[in-house]
């Protein structure tokens, strides 16, 4: 397989993975801000509490893309996923406080509730 495959494969999946991870994102805050509940929202929490073991595990630094930098991103214009940089740079200003925000008024509506 080439490295042009390669790159096509890594950059097809960390797409993927961040259209779920911004879909997770998301569903934190709103549950967050609107109280409501349901398996979802469990797995949403689940996936943004593993991914942010993963990111500072790997020095605040996605994995993928150093995977596809191996295999030529960075080169000829093309970037670590499908969706253009000039939107990815943003991620981590973004999507970090909206998940801690949408983690914390999940934490303040489970301890109101139990109290």
């Amino acid at each position: 397989m080439t490295d042009a495959r390669r790159l096509f494969g890594v950059r097809l999946l960390h797409t993927a993975i961040y259209g779920v991870m911004a879909t997770a994102s998301l569903l934190v805050l709103c549950g967050g801000i609107t109280g409501a509940r349901g398996p979802w929202l469990m797995v949403a929490v689940g996936l943004v509490v593993i991914e942010s073991l993963v990111f500072v595990a790997s020095g605040l630094k996605c994995p993928l893309t150093a995977v596809a930098v191996k295999y030529g991103a960075g080169q000829d214009g093309l970037f670590d996923t499908f969706i253009p940089e000039r939107f990815t740079r943003h991620t981590f200003r973004i999507f970090g406080p909206m998940i801690l925000l949408g983690l914390a008024l999940l934490a303040i509506r489970q301890w109101s509730a139990a109290g």
